[in-house]
C-alpha cells in the first residue's frame, strides 16, 4: 500500500516544478511583448525614421556647409564694405590689395572662357573600338586624377580663375573623389562634373590637348563612352569663392618633460 502510494506521488512531484517553468516562461513571453511595445509604441523599430542612412547624413552635411558659406559670404561683404571706407590709404596700396584680392579667388571676375564637363560612361557600355578589352567597372567612371588633371591644365593655360561645380577654386581648394562622388569644399556633387576658367579660351584649349593624363583619358572616351565636352563662351562671370579662408594645419605635440 504505501509502495503503490509512493509511485503514484512521485510522476506528480516531478511534475510541479514542469507546471511552474511553463507558467514562468508564458509570463516572460508576455513581459518581452509588453517591453517591444512600449519602446516602438507601435511603430517598426528596424525603420524609425530616427535612423539616418549614411547617404542622408551626407546630405545634410552638405547642405549645412552651404548654409555656412552664405552666411559666410555674407560677413565677409560687410568687412569688405567696412574695409572700402578711407582709411587713409595711398592709391598704390589700393591698387596693391586690389590685386591680391583677384589673385586670392574672392573676387568676382568676368571674361572669356571654356567648359569642360565629363562623365561616367553608360552603365551597359562596351567596347566601342577593336581589339580594346571589356570595360572594368572602375574604366567607365571619372576619377579624382581626371578632375585634377582638367583644373592643373586649365591653370597651365593662364586660366585666371576656375570654378568647378558651383564652387571658385582658390589656393588651399583641394578636389578629392570618393568613389564617383566629388567632395569639395565640404560638399558633395555627382557627375557631369563642370570645370570653368575665365582665360583666353584658344590658350586654355591648348592647354587640355597637351596634358598627357587627359589624353590617356581619350582613349577611354573613344573606347568605352566616357563623357567630353568643351564649350567656350564669349563672357562669364564667376562668382568669388565665399567660405572660410583659415589654414588648418599640424603642430608638433610638446615633448613631456620630466
Amino acid at each position: 500500500m504505501s509502495n503503490s502510494d509512493d509511485s503514484s506521488a512521485g510522476p506528480r512531484r516531478r511534475a510541479r516544478p514542469v507546471r511552474l517553468l511553463t507558467a514562468a516562461v508564458f509570463a516572460l513571453a508576455g513581459l518581452i511583448f509588453v517591453t517591444s511595445f512600449n519602446t516602438s509604441k507601435g511603430t517598426n523599430i528596424r525603420t524609425d525614421a530616427s535612423l539616418l542612412k549614411l547617404s542622408d547624413l551626407i546630405h545634410e552635411r552638405s547642405q549645412s556647409n552651404l548654409d555656412l558659406e552664405k552666411s559666410t559670404a555674407t560677413a565677409r561683404g560687410q568687412v569688405d564694405a567696412l574695409a572700402d571706407r578711407d582709411d587713409g590709404s595711398t592709391r598704390a596700396e589700393d591698387a596693391k590689395l586690389a590685386a591680391l584680392r583677384a589673385a586670392s579667388g574672392t573676387e568676382e571676375i568676368t571674361g572669356k572662357a571654356v567648359t569642360v564637363t565629363l562623365n561616367d560612361a553608360p552603365p551597359n557600355a562596351t567596347a566601342r573600338i577593336p581589339n580594346v578589352p571589356e570595360p572594368q567597372p572602375n574604366d567607365l567612371v571619372i576619377h579624382q586624377q581626371d578632375l585634377q588633371a582638367v583644373v592643373n591644365a586649365l591653370w597651365r593655360g593662364g586660366a585666371e580663375g576656375i570654378q568647378v561645380m558651383d564652387q571658385r577654386l582658390i589656393s588651399t581648394s583641394a578636389v578629392r573623389c570618393v568613389g564617383n562622388t566629388l567632395i569639395l569644399q565640404g560638399r558633395v556633387y555627382s557627375p557631369p562634373y563642370k570645370v570653368t576658367a575665365v582665360g583666353d579660351p584658344g590658350a586654355l584649349k591648348r592647354a587640355l590637348a597637351a596634358s598627357p593624363a587627359l589624353q590617356n583619358y581619350q582613349l577611354y572616351v573613344n573606347a568605352y563612352g566616357l563623357g567630353w565636352k568643351v564649350d567656350e563662351h564669349k563672357a562669364l562671370t564667376l562668382p568669388g569663392y565665399s567660405g572660410t579662408v583659415d589654414l588648418h594645419y599640424a603642430k608638433p605635440l610638446e615633448s613631456a618633460t620630466p
